[in-house]
């Protein structure tokens, strides 16, 4: 049976705790999220070593592989995301299913090109990659994340970056976000 997207919209997380996962975006500074980041993508890396790593738990749930590789992707995202908010160089994060060619401007604020996980996980074969790469791939690219959070000016925090559903982030709100992300599946995968 295939996984059932998840279309919620999770940006709630930005206001209180996620019951799930425990994150509190109050708890978090800005200047911790490149540590964090760099954490919970080892954490989450190191499952890739488990036995189990490419096996799902259950009909409706991704293995840890999956999970993994999605990070690794939404690291990829943001690091590009982070560059277009603080208005610095972006270097497109080459993800299926992402279309950095479609950048768009309303007002002078930066309107994010769409993502859709779920059409990457399938076009990507997550569940068919080889966990050592995908560990790799993804303490790369939770460095490269936690760099483009670290080299953000404090005085370009304030800048804003729109969804194409509207949600409006400045640097600082994309990083609490992305890292509920991170953190979440950590969560997802030690459960």
């Amino acid at each position: 049976m295939p996984i059932v997207p998840d279309v919620k919209n999770w940006t709630w997380v930005l206001e209180r705790s996620c019951p799930e996962c425990g994150f509190d975006p109050g708890s978090i500074t800005y200047a911790a999220v490149p540590d964090l980041a760099r954490e919970y993508a080892g954490r989450l890396s190191a499952t890739l070593t488990r036995h189990d790593a490419t096996a799902r738990p259950d009909d409706s749930t991704w293995s840890a592989l999956e999970y993994a590789a999605h990070v690794r992707d939404v690291c990829r995202i943001f690091t590009y995301r982070t560059a277009v908010a603080a208005r610095t160089e972006a270097v497109d994060p080459r993800v299926p299913g992402f279309d950095a060619e479609g950048l768009e401007s309303e007002g002078g604020i930066p309107v994010f090109s769409n993502w859709d996980q779920d059409v990457t996980a399938i076009a990507d074969q997550y569940d068919k990659q080889d966990p050592r790469k995908v560990a790799t791939e993804l303490t790369d690219a939770a460095e490269a994340v936690a760099r483009a959070f670290g080299s953000v000016p404090a005085a370009a925090l304030g800048n804003q970056a729109r969804r194409s559903d509207g949600s409006v982030f400045t640097v600082e709100s994309l990083a609490a976000y992305f890292l509920h992300d991170v953190i979440h599946h950590v969560h997802d995968v030690r459960g």
